[in-house]
């Protein structure tokens, strides 16, 4: 039976759970709340960008579904460079803010493509040419282009160890970290 007299070890205040599990801990937690983020971001730049998209499909851009998919597109990163920048990866500096946004636009640019290339393969190659079927293809493109996305990011674009606290400011010294 341990002495009463003796503090339990990691037991002060202080002292997080992440930071009680170690490296491993932290990395998980770190990945976690990454994802966790990213994925909000992104759930709001998805209907950004396949509401745009039916919208403009709908209205002025009707019968020209890849012109729409791209202007949606272009909307929905501005979206996302606001919100990853400020929010899921604002613990992470490693260049300039000029650097970053040019490797930001690149990667989503090649990530448009991605998701665009699913689109004119499924309309134009395929012959799918229902609104159902280019809505299908779009959500198929935009979840590769996630993928592709997100581990850019982590990767090149927001590619700095990340710093012990979120310094975002959507990120409130009250919330369990």
């Amino acid at each position: 039976m341990p002495d009463s007299t003796q503090a339990a070890p990691d037991t002060a205040d202080d002292v997080t759970p992440a930071r009680r599990r170690g490296g491993l801990g932290r990395l998980v937690d770190t990945i976690w709340h990454e994802v966790a983020k990213f994925g909000l971001v992104g759930a709001i730049s998805f209907v950004i960008d396949l509401g745009g998209m039916n919208l403009l499909t709908h209205t002025v851009l009707e019968g020209k579904p890849t012109t729409a998919r791209l202007l949606s597109g272009v909307a929905a990163t501005l979206f996302a460079w606001f919100g990853n920048r400020s929010w899921t990866f604002a613990h992470r500096r490693s260049r300039p803010v000029h650097h970053e946004v040019t490797l930001f636009f690149v990667v989503n640019g090649l990530a448009l493509v991605i998701s665009t290339a699913c689109l004119v393969i499924s309309h134009y190659v395929l012959g799918f040419e229902t609104r159902l079927a280019d809505n299908i293809a779009t959500v198929i493109g935009i979840g590769l282009g996630t993928l592709f996305r997100f581990w850019t990011y982590r990767r090149f674009v927001f590619a700095n160890e990340p710093m012990d606290v979120d310094t975002s400011p959507l990120e409130s010294d009250d919330s369990p970290t």
